[in-house]
């Protein structure tokens, strides 16, 4: 267990370490607005993978990646400083998919807002087709019984 912890810590640290040395060391023209969402690392600690989303299209998205790709090796020394540890993990960068799968959470839900408005149209104005509350309530339940009861008594005589 304490090895997860100290995975954790310095998963942590690896985030902060990387988010703050793109923003005052690398000057890469095609970096553009990187975020480092997350950082996760191996119960070894020998590899490390983060994670990070670009704000634009596509195509800035792969000018970023390849950026990250040719700053690794400055990334991965200035982790190893600030972090202490005896050997430096390997970074891995990887896009987050949580941007696209929270658009993709978004569109199902003004799907589902938009069929809900749509049903609520239709039914306007509109009655129930047997009784507004067909469920039984514990009062009618003891009446039916006795009614049944009184028909099989009946029936037999």
């Amino acid at each position: 267990m304490a090895d997860n912890a100290r995975a954790r810590k310095l998963a942590d640290r690896i985030q902060v370490v990387v988010a703050e040395t793109l923003d005052r060391r690398i000057k890469d023209p095609r970096l553009g607005f990187v975020t480092i969402t997350d950082a996760r690392v191996t119960g070894d600690l020998r590899e490390a993978t983060v994670f990070y989303t670009v704000y634009g299209d596509e195509e800035e998205r792969a000018a970023s990646a390849a950026a990250l790709e040719s700053a690794k090796g400055i990334l991965r020394s200035e982790v190893g400083k600030q972090t202490g540890v005896r050997f430096t993990p390997t970074l891995t960068f990887v896009p987050d998919a949580l941007p696209d799968n929270a658009r993709t959470i978004d569109a199902l839900l003004d799907k589902a807002r938009a069929k809900d408005a749509e049903v609520r149209q239709v039914s306007t104005g509109k009655t129930y087709a047997g009784e507004a509350d067909p469920y039984r309530k514990p009062g009618e339940e003891d009446a039916d019984a006795d009614e049944a009861t009184a028909d099989e008594d009946g029936a037999g005589a």
